[in-house]
């Protein structure tokens, strides 16, 4: 098993009444809910969480790309997980990701990803998300019918840059490129490993098998909701003739842990619903731009989990844990209903939502701790079959460097004369 610690970064600051007079919290919501000056902590205390996570053995950290909205404050990933790239030891920096259509030239996410990869010594995981319809469609202005074009273009492109040795001209319908030869490129061969990060588009399964990557479904509808759409996925699999390794797929979940059931509806309910009635409160019309989804994904019902008109205000704590939305309670019940979700699902690469809504840090680090110590631990030989398939990992560097490995104070001028002296002299 993989465990990613994920941080959304919502705006924790949005008022009781935030749905009562906001028509979403996407796209058009009010410029006078941010304060750049309370933004100073809260991006500092999440960039502090993730790196706490490292420290306590998950396999990963996770970033996201969105926009113009108090979902999740995280417009660049890439500025988010170059400062974790020094800040991290062990943990694999995993952006789930960047959504490609919307770069121009797309050859910037090969660059920037291959920094990443590089600065942290081969622990990048890059994710290429279509990216939502807020984002790509009423954020950034990309025609809806033609996103998905733009984005296999972008894809394409990305990937031969990694893995082309000479400089090449690409020649597409919407990036025409006379050389194209990038620096830096990245540590991992023939490029660092990829997840696809979906909501319901079929398509996503055979673009995921074709090129063995790993297809993660984010949901907040839970796990139980969600057995549907992976069993069409595991179908689509073994239709196609290839092996089921639980890590071609990849689930987020709603992880919330305390000493007793009791207690975490006590510690966490009001966090819960702030996320669910406020940072998911988005207009159903900016949901699923007309053309943004294909009429294939339509017929099969798998429409946005973002815009329910009537949002998640009738869901209490009770309905929100048995429907499985949310994963709380004690470390036993948080480890046997984990468990039911990756074996029920065939998941290997789990990723932790910990952080919730307005949940303060010292919240989080006592869930995230009794998580980590007593729950993931009894979970890591879940598909023991499968322990040696490292194709949807990464494969860092024996020896890394650190961050601040200067000498705190310069060398004087004879340090260097009898350092290089005895370098001549060798």
């Amino acid at each position: 098993m993989k465990f990613t610690w994920f941080n959304l970064m919502p705006w924790p600051y949005l008022p009781d009444d935030f749905r009562e007079k906001n028509r979403s919290v996407w796209v058009d919501i009010d410029q006078k809910l941010f304060d750049p000056a309370k933004s100073h902590e809260v991006y500092n205390t999440y960039m502090d969480l993730l790196e706490y996570a490292d420290t306590l053995g998950f396999d990963g950290v996770g970033v996201n790309e969105h926009h113009q909205n108090g979902y999740g404050i995280m417009p660049s990933p890439n500025i988010i997980a170059a400062g974790l790239a020094r800040r991290t030891k062990d943990a694999a920096i995993v952006v789930l990701g960047n959504s490609i259509a919307l770069y121009n030239p797309p050859v910037r996410v090969a660059e920037e990803f291959a920094m990443l990869d590089c600065i942290s010594g081969g622990r990048l995981v890059a994710g290429f998300p279509v990216g939502t319809s807020m984002d790509t469609n009423y954020c950034y202005g990309q025609i809806p019918s033609l996103t998905r074009e733009k984005y296999q273009e972008a894809h394409d492109l990305i990937i031969k840059a990694w893995t082309t040795r000479e400089p090449f001209a690409f020649n597409g319908r919407y990036n025409k490129l006379r050389h194209v030869n990038i620096w830096p490129r990245p540590i991992q061969q023939p490029h660092p490993p990829v997840h696809i990060p979906g909501g319901g588009s079929v398509e996503t399964y055979d673009f995921c098998i074709d090129n063995t990557y790993s297809y993660s479904y984010l949901s907040f509808s839970g796990y139980l909701r969600a057995q549907a759409l992976m069993n069409g996925y595991w179908k689509r699999v073994e239709e196609r003739g290839v092996d089921k390794s639980p890590y071609r797929a990849g689930f987020a979940q709603t992880i919330l842990v305390a000493d007793t059931d009791e207690e975490a509806e006590r510690l966490y309910s009001e966090h819960v619903s702030y996320f669910y009635n406020r940072c998911l409160h988005v207009y159903p019309g900016f949901a699923d731009a007309p053309g943004y989804r294909t009429i294939k994904t339509i017929q099969t019902g798998a429409l946005s989990q973002y815009g329910r008109p009537q949002g998640f205000t009738e869901l209490t704590w009770k309905d929100l844990v048995e429907q499985g939305h949310v994963i709380a309670g004690s470390p036993e019940t948080v480890r046997q209903r984990m468990e039911d979700l990756c074996k029920g699902l065939n998941v290997g690469n789990i990723f932790c939502l910990m952080h919730v809504g307005n949940m303060p840090a010292d919240k989080c680090m006592y869930s995230t701790k009794l998580f980590a110590e007593k729950v993931m631990p009894k979970l890591r030989g879940m598909f023991p079959d499968w322990e040696s398939d490292n194709r949807f990992w990464t494969t860092p560097l024996e020896k890394r460097v650190t961050s601040g490995r200067l000498p705190k104070e310069a060398p004087t001028s004879a340090d260097l004369a009898k350092t290089y002296a005895l370098e001549a002299g060798e």
